[in-house]
């Protein structure tokens, strides 16, 4: 065993791996942490004025389809139920059902 002291090679090496750790955890902490642009709407949307109207025109989809009837698949005898109506079915289905 020698007691010499470490070469310079060793600690350059030793010192520019822990620079690369560091300049890793510096890029891991900016990807993860940076502000994310919004991803646009799907019908190209950008201002807010575009924004609320594709949002008022989305909800007013949402509430035709979950309160009105409609054929999803006429040829199988699907339809579309408001939501009360279905879970009025339901439930009249279950209780006959209980002995």
């Amino acid at each position: 065993m020698s007691d010499a002291a470490p070469s310079n090679s060793s600690f350059g090496l030793t010192f520019l791996a822990a620079i690369g750790g560091f300049v890793i955890f510096v890029v891991i902490l900016l990807v993860a942490y940076l502000p994310q642009k919004p991803a646009p709407l799907a019908d190209g949307a950008k201002t807010p004025e575009q924004r609320k109207a594709a949002l008022a025109e989305l909800r007013a989809h949402e509430i035709k389809v979950g309160t009105g009837y409609a054929w999803v698949d006429q040829s199988k005898g699907v339809v579309q139920l408001p939501l009360d109506r279905a879970v009025e079915l339901t439930l009249r289905d279950l209780e006959a059902k209980q002995p």
